[in-house]
């Protein structure tokens, strides 16, 4: 399943930043807009990966994992 994110861009002389609506923390800073669309991609992928390894570590041993749509 894809999962799609809003990635809010600007450019701020000759920087380009940006982070991802949905997930605070995640933001980065590139000298172009298409290093910066994939160094975001990079950053949101392991930010994900680290969330998902703390909330797996947080559960123990035995849980369920339910998917909810909204």
């Amino acid at each position: 399943m894809e999962r799609k994110f809003t990635a809010v861009i600007t450019r701020d002389g000759p920087w380009w930043i940006g982070w991802i609506k949905e997930i605070p923390g995640v933001n980065c800073q590139e000298k172009t807009r298409e290093e910066l669309l994939e160094t975001l991609k990079v950053t949101l992928q392991e930010a994900l990966d680290l969330l998902e390894e703390e909330s797996s570590s947080m559960a123990g041993q035995e849980f369920e994992e339910e998917l909810i749509a909204l």
